[in-house]
């Protein structure tokens, strides 16, 4: 299984504005990179924070294309029944710490973990679900732990020519490197322009 992050941020390696307030950083071209990215997965995961700031239907516009597992890590089982997630469009699985499980509209409610989801857990039955590829687009903790527990093949972050300033979530949150040696080494694979701003491939080592 391939598991692939995908991330729009500012210059200065925000992602949404001070108090976490939605901010769109994409352009046109970078929209349809996205869009072709999602085509070409088999899921696409996001956490509780996304969908309840952004309430995103997580479906792949191209035309024709299968579309992706939808997949929500919801430990809390906090998703509502009205978003736009478990509108019935595609596939989706809603993953809960164990005990919290319940009833969605439109998906499968998976216990995957004890207190939080387990990533690992969550890649596993995705895979006995038939995915191969994996798109992770956020938020920054979701993000976080999944580079964290070192289950990042590829990351591409595009770069808008915007500065958000101090206050506002940066690319990844949670817990972070208190010494030198403890920060996550990645590989730059390639810088390309695109539309307005730059898109970032990079991949674990360094």
């Amino acid at each position: 299984m391939r598991v692939v992050v995908n991330a729009a941020m500012s210059a200065d390696g925000k992602i949404a504005l001070r108090g976490g307030n939605p901010l769109t950083l994409s352009d046109d071209a970078d929209m349809r990179r996205v869009q072709d990215m999602r085509a070409k997965s088999d899921a696409i995961v996001v956490g509780i924070g996304t969908v309840l700031a952004d309430d995103p239907s997580l479906l792949a516009k191209t035309p024709g294309v299968k579309q992706p597992i939808r997949v929500v890590l919801d430990s809390k089982a906090q998703t509502p029944p009205n978003a736009r997630v478990l509108n019935g469009a595609a596939r989706t699985v809603v993953y809960v710490a164990k005990g919290n499980a319940r009833r969605f509209p439109n998906a499968d409610c998976v216990e995957a973990g004890e207190g939080r989801v387990d990533l690992r857990l969550v890649l596993r039955d995705l895979q006995a679900r038939g995915a191969q590829s994996v798109m992770v687009e956020g938020g920054a903790t979701v993000i976080g732990s999944f580079l964290r527990m070192g289950l990042v093949d590829d990351l591409y972050t595009w770069l808008a020519p915007v500065v958000v300033g101090g206050g506002a979530p940066s690319l990844v949150e949670g817990p972070g490197a208190e010494r030198a040696e403890h920060v996550l080494k990645l590989k730059l694979a390639e810088a390309t322009l695109l539309g307005k701003g730059v898109l970032l491939h990079y991949v674990p080592g360094g």
